[in-house]
């Protein structure tokens, strides 16, 4: 199966991995973090595809005819595990959290002989949604090493794994790349030079984001969720029906993301000529990445949503009204 070639920024970092497992220093458990959308799970995906190797070419990779590559194309590595969300009991959605019972399983079966080779691989993506009774069960994993036996956890949001867990992982941390670097990669992918600086301006540096943005008009839908905040501003929209417009179809995550983004626009423009300005907006960027959590749950999308724009609302108009007093 043909693989995209990496970015710069995910050569480095598996580069950076396979020195590591080539000198034997790659421990047990691995904590693959750094922002969504940089390719952490694909430098994992390769990875294991290293430790997994029956046959291997000059380079130590995989040769075309490795049976261990086969597999894994076909999803059948018995020596390889791939834990994320599963389905309700009912099958209606998939889960919001990944629960003991998966970890267990993933604990038992690094608990056995390998099938081939010497090494096993567990990847858990994303490994902040781990529930804490599962964190428990995952912690007397990590603290209980065997030879050949690799945990790798992807998380864009490490914090929120218990400090126990994290201090028994090496880190493989993905970073946003120079400017120029993510340029010129945005450049590979297609993308005409002036559409690249704005989107990449647009997305703070993220080229991930960009290119998706590019890809998938998320540009326009941004400046949409822009001038919707200024309608709420203004009166001239009302929030709940701007709420249910938000939360009601798959770009809901998308429209909080970008809401976000332009309310810490803001909030640095304000700077220290209005602290409390600033301090109201850095209040509603925490709201709105809470609303985004909450989104991901079995609380109703447009009510978080109706309180959200609610707050936004509030706040900005009543600095409107305290701006025509003075």
């Amino acid at each position: 199966m043909s693989r995209a070639p990496f970015s710069p920024w995910q050569q480095r970092a598996y580069d950076h991995a396979v020195a590591a497992l080539e000198g034997g220093r790659l421990g047990h458990g691995l904590l693959v973090c750094g922002p969504d959308g940089l390719g952490k799970r694909a430098v994992a995906d390769r990875l294991s595809r290293r430790v997994l190797a029956q046959q291997r070419d000059a380079h130590g990779e995989p040769a075309p005819d490795d049976r261990s590559a086969r597999l894994i194309d076909a999803g059948t590595h018995p020596d390889l595990q791939v834990v994320s969300f599963v389905a309700t009991k009912d099958g209606s959605k998939l889960r919001t959290e990944i629960v003991i019972d998966q970890i267990r399983e993933v604990s038992q079966r690094l608990s056995l002989t390998p099938q081939y080779g010497g090494a096993q691989v567990a990847i858990i993506d994303p490994a902040d949604a781990i529930n804490r009774s599962a964190c428990n069960a995952l912690l007397k994993t990590l603290e209980e090493p065997s030879p050949g036996r690799y945990l790798w956890l992807i998380s864009a949001q490490p914090a929120r794994l218990p400090a126990t867990i994290r201090s028994r992982c090496q880190r493989l941390e993905f970073r946003l790349p120079p400017r120029d670097e993510a340029l010129a990669w945005l450049r590979t992918q297609g993308h005409d030079a002036a559409d690249a600086a704005r989107a990449l301006d647009a997305a703070r540096g993220h080229p991930g984001l960009a290119d998706d943005w590019l890809r998938n008009d998320g540009l326009a839908l941004r400046e949409t969720v822009a001038r919707d905040l200024q309608r709420l501003e203004k009166g001239e929209i009302g929030v709940v029906e701007t709420a249910q417009r938000w939360a009601n179809d798959e770009l809901a995550d998308a429209r909080l993301r970008h809401a976000a983004d332009v309310v810490l626009a803001q909030a640095a423009a304000a700077g220290l000529t209005d602290p409390a300005r600033l301090n109201k907006l850095a209040a509603w960027f925490d709201a709105a990445n809470r609303t985004r959590d909450l989104m991901r749950t079995t609380v109703r999308g447009d009510l978080a949503m109706v309180e959200l724009l609610l707050a936004w609302a509030g706040t900005e108009r009543s600095r409107a009204a305290g701006a025509r007093r003075t």
